[in-house]
């Protein structure tokens, strides 16, 4: 298999194929001049462990330990340029651009699948259309940020597979192309971090799954809720706060000393009696497995706040063209119009319609005194005439802020003065644009930030009239303006770790118990710094991810044919919800579906197509089944 990409997720990718799935692996990557970076990033972590060691001992009282002492840079790629052979066997291409001959001697054309990660759309449908002609039969998979244009790209390489082969469909194994965002796969995950309670969705053909995380009885007992657990959580007794542990399925169920108590790893898919046995953990468990419609799935994407009909449509409409206190003033004004319609009627005796007719006449100034009248129909004159001098101010106001509206339409919001129980997004890059639209669909008020004025995320900040803070997170005053200290949660999600790691220690220093999510890339790392900020602020929940960690997985998957639905993060670690056809998975064959479970490894949830299916079901060859799976109970799976 052929991997080509110039950044984390190409090394990433490849140490899964390897490592996890046993594969033979070609690694395409531009010289060290392009800064590709590997899984240990050693400038980074440097900069990182340096900037940690300074603010949280400071915080602490004591000194961190940073990065775990890891030499820096291990894991680079020496030389510039040529092919080079890494001890643990990955073959290693240097090249600046993936080029016919390069993929020619990447192995392209005798390999069974190759990834093209690349940062740049352009550069992976180059290369992919390149490769099609190498090799009609190699099963691709592309990273796309572009959906619209993926599903065309899709359609093409598979058509242009069948046209190369001129076997048609059923002449020889199976050629594919795979598009995949690795935005699309984290940014629900972090969206869910960053918001307690979120329900977790994964969704297939006809059936609709949904994952909620239980936390522990007084008792430190789970209840039993929910049809099975997917996972148990780190717990030490304690505090109440979690998030990263160690990446990988294969770490140890150790325990690791903590300032309370003993540290327990997290546990997927655990079977009965752990779970019966687990004290003070909170557990993710599958809540229900239900039939999915197109509304029914929109649904549970956005929420039950979003309102429907006309009317939902229209007032939405009118208070993005006027001000809370324009609109407040017009109502005052009918109300004083009415009132007076009223009067007049029950001064007059008059028509109803009438004497709304007349009292338009004196709001307007149109001249028709009332001499000879009543006493109470010349006061109603007069006041309306009053009422009619208020109107004018009010009707110009509403004229300079309609054409005001639609003047700075293009232009970002500032946050309101009174906003408060908002997420605060740190960077609008390709990440943080799908985590921001995802955080929308749930009705979340958002606050983001970003330090690029030409960003990707703008526009879309722009089209949601979601409030943006331009400027650099590590200024001073920043974070204040984006009303940090009335914030719910703050979600760290640019490229830079030691952006993220300083925005989330200097917004600690402002609301300790600040819920935080943050972005980091390398593990080891990611665990020093939640241990260190876990006995800083044991009551405050803290939790990283890493997006390159979250998605390797899904596209290690579609390189080997299979379905992977989704990635659930617990943790460090990532559950992976996969398509899997029973027939010959001797595992699942003639098994029941309750039966059909390995402890730490995989489970059945649901047997596509049937949604009454339960424990005692049959499992025949002809079912295709969702099963949660750790990374190598996939890959054992086959």
């Amino acid at each position: 298999m052929v991997v080509c990409g110039d950044d984390g997720l190409a090394h990433r990718l490849a140490a899964e194929l390897r490592t996890v799935h046993g594969g033979q692996v070609t690694l395409v990557v531009p010289p060290n001049e392009r800064l590709a970076r590997p899984p240990v990033v050693g400038r980074a972590r440097a900069a990182s462990a340096a900037l940690f060691d300074r603010v949280v001992s400071a915080a602490v009282g004591r000194t961190g330990n940073g990065g775990g002492g890891t030499p820096a840079g291990s894991g680079g790629i020496g030389g510039v340029g040529g092919t080079a052979q890494r001890a643990d066997g990955e073959r290693v291409l240097e090249a600046f651009d993936v080029t016919e001959a390069v993929l020619a001697e990447a192995g392209v054309e005798r390999a069974a699948a190759l990834a093209l990660v690349y940062d740049d759309d352009e550069t992976n449908i180059r290369a992919a259309l390149t490769a099609r002609r190498l090799n009609p039969r190699l099963r691709l998979v592309l990273r796309l940020y572009n959906r619209r244009l993926g599903q065309h790209i899709e359609g093409l390489l598979d058509q242009a597979a069948t046209l190369a082969s001129g076997e048609g469909p059923d002449g020889g194994p199976e050629a594919s192309t795979t598009v995949l965002s690795d935005a699309d796969t984290a940014a629900p995950a972090l969206a869910a971090a960053a918001v307690a309670g979120t329900t977790r969705v994964v969704q297939t053909e006809g059936l609709l799954l949904r994952a909620v995380e239980q936390p522990p009885g007084r008792d430190g007992r789970l209840a039993e809720r929910g049809l099975c657990t997917l996972a148990l959580l780190s717990g030490n007794g304690g505090g109440s706060a979690r998030a990263g542990g160690a990446g990988g399925d294969a770490g140890g169920e150790g325990a690791h000393g903590s300032g309370h108590g003993v540290e327990q790893e997290p546990r997927l898919l655990p079977d009965d009696d752990e779970v019966r046995l687990a004290r003070g953990r909170s557990a993710v468990v599958l809540e229900q497995v239900s039939a999915a419609d197109g509304a029914g799935a929109d649904a549970a994407g956005r929420g039950s706040g979003a309102g429907t009909g006309v009317g939902a449509e229209v007032v939405p409409a009118l208070a993005s063209l006027f001000s809370r206190r324009l609109r407040w003033s017009l109502a005052g004004l009918v109300a004083c119009v009415v009132a007076l319609a009223v009067a007049l009627w029950l001064v007059t005796d008059i028509h109803p319609l009438e004497a709304f007719y007349l009292t338009l006449l004196d709001l307007f100034a149109i001249d028709d005194p009332a001499i000879g009248e009543s006493l109470g129909r010349q006061i109603l004159q007069l006041l309306s005439g009053l009422v009619g001098l208020l109107l004018l101010p009010v009707l110009l106001a509403a004229v300079l802020e309609g054409l005001g509206t639609f003047r700075t339409a293009s232009a970002l919001r500032k946050p309101p003065r009174g906003l408060g129980g908002h997420v605060v997004l740190l960077g609008l890059g390709k990440i943080g644009t799908r985590v921001l639209t995802r955080l929308r669909e749930l009705d979340i008020p958002v606050v983001c930030v970003e330090a690029d004025p030409e960003a990707r995320g703008l526009a879309t900040a722009r089209r949601l009239r979601v409030p943006v803070v331009l400027g650099d997170v590590t200024q001073e005053g920043v974070l204040e303006a984006a009303k940090i200290h009335r914030s719910y949660a703050l979600l760290a999600v640019t490229s830079a770790d030691t952006t993220n790691l300083e925005a989330v220690l200097y917004a600690r220093s402002v609301r300790p118990d600040l819920r935080v999510v943050l972005r980091l890339y390398d593990d080891d790392f990611a665990t020093a710094v939640y241990r260190t900020l876990r006995v800083a602020h044991p009551r405050a929940s803290t939790r990283s991810r890493s997006v390159s960690h979250l998605a390797a997985p899904a596209f290690a998957g579609a390189m080997l044919g299979r379905q992977v639905l989704g990635a659930l993060p617990v943790e460090r670690r990532v559950l992976l919800f996969a398509s899997v056809p029973v027939a010959g998975h001797p595992e699942l064959e003639g098994r029941t579906v309750g039966a059909a479970f390995r402890a730490g490894a995989w489970r059945v949830l649901a047997v596509e197509g049937r949604v009454d299916a339960g424990a005692d079901h049959l499992l025949g060859a002809g079912d295709r089944v969702v099963v949660a799976a750790t990374r190598r109970g996939l890959a054992e799976l086959g």
